[in-house]
């Protein structure tokens, strides 16, 4: 029986090439989405992949929703933890909201799922977790205080959990993607982006499909010795 894929935000941009990927890998795929209903509508029509609505920020929608999924599919083995918003701003004019929205929606997620996930790939003995962490959760970047704490909190969850489940057959990565060919990108001013591209040693941005090649790899039975790890996939943009 094929492995059981939950892929959150997994319907739209890196998301929805995540999940295609998987698929294609011989997967089980089920992708969570938070609100645009036409666009998964679209998707799973499209693919055949169930899709699930739920707010990952929540953890009680969080638990509602991987109980439907494992009534109606199967046990969750495989966790990408890919949903992110952005709500950019200097601290100055950050208010409260805007920082409480980024980092429960980018970094709690990783804990809600993980948390309702994360038992019974023990008892299994196999799991593998991927979480979306970002080239400016690595270095930083001006007017994303918020989003930035978020995704390097990612990165020191991913060490830390990656510890806990070493000894039953569960690893536990990260992806740190550098600026990828999405709508969010697209809408960057045209003389900004080319400033971004500049930056970039190999002259181009990511695709999706760049990220979705990680992934499989990451979530596959053989990457069983690779855990705790960040993997850049950014084009040279940023290296340590």
């Amino acid at each position: 029986m094929a492995r059981v894929a939950l892929v959150t935000g997994g319907t739209r941009g890196i998301g929805a090439e995540i999940s295609r990927a998987l698929q294609a890998a011989g997967r089980t795929v089920v992708a969570a989405y938070a609100g645009n209903d036409k666009a998964a509508a679209e998707f799973s029509n499209e693919t055949g992949i169930k899709v699930y609505k739920f707010d990952v920020s929540s953890f009680d929608q969080c638990k509602e929703g991987v109980q439907r999924i494992v009534a109606e599919v199967g046990p969750v083995e495989i966790l990408v933890n890919n949903a992110g918003i952005t709500r950019d701003g200097t601290l100055q004019k950050m208010d409260r909201d805007m920082w409480d929205a980024v980092i429960d929606t980018n970094l709690g997620s990783c804990y809600n799922l993980c948390k309702l996930t994360f038992q019974d790939m023990r008892e299994r003995k196999f799991g593998r977790i991927v979480n979306i962490g970002s080239v400016n959760g690595q270095a930083g970047q001006y007017g994303q205080v918020n989003y930035a704490a978020a995704k390097s909190g990612i990165h020191g969850f991913t060490k830390a959990l990656a510890q806990e489940g070493a000894k039953f057959g569960i690893t536990v990565n990260a992806i740190a993607p550098g600026y990828v060919d999405t709508e969010m990108v697209r809408a960057v001013p045209p003389d900004v982006l080319q400033k971004i591209i500049a930056r970039i040693p190999v002259g181009r941005l990511g695709t999706p499909g760049d990220i979705a090649r990680g992934v499989v790899f990451l979530t596959s039975d053989d990457s069983d010795f690779v855990t705790g790890s960040t993997l850049s996939i950014n084009g040279g943009q940023h290296m340590y």
